[in-house]
């Protein structure tokens, strides 16, 4: 008997006692639920993500294209930061100002020689104002999943108004569930251990939002 017999037979056992007359299982969820909460200007949603990001913890920044460059360098600057992560499709313009040494998103980099790059810069695929959520899904501006999670300090730029949505179920309207999503509410962060806050346990410790007009 293989691995997938045995689970449904017992499933077949746990419902054995259920009345033919129950709901079918594949009945369809109601999605009637609100798709945000209240009404905002592009505005108003841009200043409730950035106030959601700040609760998270998360360092906000606003600029636009001219300054960014030197927004970025210094920031990269202020961290002491020799190397940055740079995922292959992420705009040249956004690091002409700064001085480390990019380091390539390869496929054969280890954790390690991850776990020595102080920062990462990335863009977003979507960020939700709601929540002050940041998600990324693997684009070129992207990189790998394991970019943003090993290095200790994430830059993450959010094109506004064009990447921020009012709320999760806007989100989810925009993402391809078969891409490698990742959520992203503020520093990584938990209190599982005797309640205590520990930051930088699966992720940076130090995340940097920049709203790009």
């Amino acid at each position: 008997m293989s691995s997938r017999e045995r689970i449904l037979g017992r499933v077949r056992r746990a419902l054995a006692d259920v009345p033919q007359d129950d709901p079918p299982y594949a009945e369809a969820v109601a999605r009637d639920y609100l798709r945000e909460h209240g009404s905002r200007s592009v505005a108003e949603t841009v200043e409730l993500l950035a106030e959601n990001l700040a609760d998270y913890r998360a360092v906000v920044h606003r600029t636009d294209a001219e300054e960014l460059p030197y927004l970025v360098m210094r920031l990269l600057a202020e961290r002491g930061s020799r190397y940055v992560l740079v995922p292959p499709g992420l705009p040249p313009a956004w690091l002409s100002a700064a001085d480390p040494t990019r380091v390539h998103d390869r496929a054969v980099s280890t954790p390690q020689e991850l776990d020595e790059v102080e920062s990462v810069i990335t863009g977003c695929a979507v960020a939700v104002a709601e929540t002050g959520t940041i998600v990324l899904d693997g684009g070129p501006d992207q990189g790998r999943r394991r970019i943003t999670l090993v290095p200790d300090h994430h830059i993450c730029v959010v094109r506004v108004p064009e990447q921020v949505v009012s709320s999760v179920p806007q989100a989810l309207e925009r993402l391809d569930p078969a891409r490698p999503l990742t959520w992203i509410s503020g520093p990584s962060a938990t209190s599982d251990i005797e309640l205590d806050r520990v930051e930088g346990v699966h992720g940076p410790r130090t995340l940097e939002v920049i709203l790009l007009d």
